[in-house]
């Protein structure tokens, strides 16, 4: 069953996603912005955490836990060190989403050659 919720959670921001692209002139940089806006209004109203608790990978593979994450690590770390710590909490949480990506882009670019 949790792979049943995992990919309608996932396959419902997918196609709400590409709804937004297809009937707009939004690019997807402004719909990865929006989803991780929108991953943190949720996990503001906690509504994120119960998705990741009924989908799992489903809500947590997406964008918007990008935006989760943000949101959980800036109240962790205003709660530790007070107002600094919302940026040393935000760069914690999310430092191993933000390396990987570098890293795994960096291998993609040896690995690849770009079109032009």
């Amino acid at each position: 069953m949790n792979f049943i919720w995992a990919f309608l959670i996932a396959g419902l921001f997918c196609a709400l996603g590409q709804i937004i692209l297809d009937n707009t002139k939004l690019t997807p940089g402004h719909v990865t912005s929006i989803f991780t806006v929108l991953g943190s209004i949720l996990a503001f109203f906690g509504v994120y955490e119960k998705l990741i608790d009924l989908a799992g990978a489903g809500a947590t593979t997406i964008i918007a836990n990008f935006g989760y994450m943000l949101y959980i690590g800036a109240l962790e770390g205003f709660e530790d060190m007070g107002v600094l710590g919302i940026f040393a909490g935000m760069l914690t949480n999310s430092s191993v989403a933000i390396v990987g990506s570098i890293v795994i882009a960096s291998f993609m670019t040896l690995i690849f050659k770009p079109k032009d």
